[in-house]
């Protein structure tokens, strides 16, 4: 354990529980995954097992999250774990990280990646009121609740990594996927302030957009029927792994976008002044804001 008063230390690199997918980065520690059971989710929670982490994976469902989570024990030789809980409720929550903490260990890295979309394609005020608070809730508080019960362990220990998936919906609201868009605004915000609160620890945030990924979410979503261009999900768990391993530490606070962004310029670059992050653009040069 880190004590206080104790500089940053490097992230926790090495070869660990099974060998690591060939080319890909060797990691080790434990990785908290929400929304693990399909989707994104179950693609990230195989790719960090695979790249030697031991994995907990968070979901609704407990059925379907424990034969998820066995899969992957089973092809990658990794320690997961299945922890059924909603990321909305508090108790559950925190009952569920003291769970990983103590058959685990500590967590190393912590993705944000639960939460569901508007229920239909349409414009905010024809919304059911509850689902579309829902959606909200999902992603917002349910990122809050995760990071209130991870980050403080993260601090006493002075090392951690936290991701919460975001989207392009959060920098340009779709009309009728406002509950949606304002979720993902909303977890930009609170990842740039958790990321601030953080400065000079060897803890850090960040947003990752994961593209269109090909999953039962976007296919049941109107607006890709027929879409065909869709991001891999290598590329998203690639972008996870290195945030994990600790090459993009300069990025924290900031927006990075799966199968877009290049990983040997992210690495190569630092980003100056608001890069990244949600700013208002002034009008002009006589604007009071700029």
């Amino acid at each position: 354990m880190v004590k206080e008063g104790e500089g940053p230390r490097p992230p926790h690199r090495s070869q660990a529980r099974g060998e690591p997918l060939d080319g890909a980065t060797a990691l080790s520690g434990v990785a908290l995954v929400t929304g693990a059971s399909s989707g994104i989710g179950r693609h990230l929670v195989a790719g960090l097992a695979a790249r030697g982490m031991a994995v907990a994976g968070l979901a609704r469902s407990g059925e379907r999250l424990a034969a998820a989570m066995a899969e992957v024990a089973a092809a990658s030789g990794a320690q997961t774990l299945a922890v059924p809980a909603d990321v909305t409720d508090r108790a559950a929550v925190d009952e569920a990280v003291a769970r990983v903490r103590e058959e685990l260990g500590p967590v190393d890295l912590l993705v944000n990646n639960a939460g569901v979309i508007d229920a239909a394609e349409e414009p905010l005020w024809e919304a059911d009121p509850d689902q579309w608070w829902s959606v909200v809730e999902s992603h917002v508080r349910g990122a809050f609740l995760l990071a209130r019960a991870v980050v403080p362990w993260m601090v006493l220990r002075n090392r951690g990594r936290v991701v919460d998936l975001a989207s392009g919906m959060g920098v340009r609201a779709r009309p009728e996927y406002s509950a949606y868009s304002v979720a993902k605004t909303g977890l930009m915000r609170m990842t740039e302030a958790l990321a601030g609160a953080l400065e000079g620890l060897d803890v850090r945030v960040f947003d990752v957009a994961p593209g269109v990924v090909d999953t039962p979410m976007t296919r049941a979503m109107p607006m890709w029927r027929g879409f065909s261009d869709w991001t891999p999900p290598e590329r998203v768990v690639e972008l996870v792994a290195a945030i994990a391993a600790g090459e993009l530490d300069q990025w924290s606070g900031r927006f990075l976008r799966a199968g877009a962004d290049d990983l040997a310029v992210l690495r190569a670059t630092t980003p100056a002044d608001a890069a990244r992050q949600l700013r208002l653009r002034p009008y002009g040069d006589d604007d009071p804001l700029a």
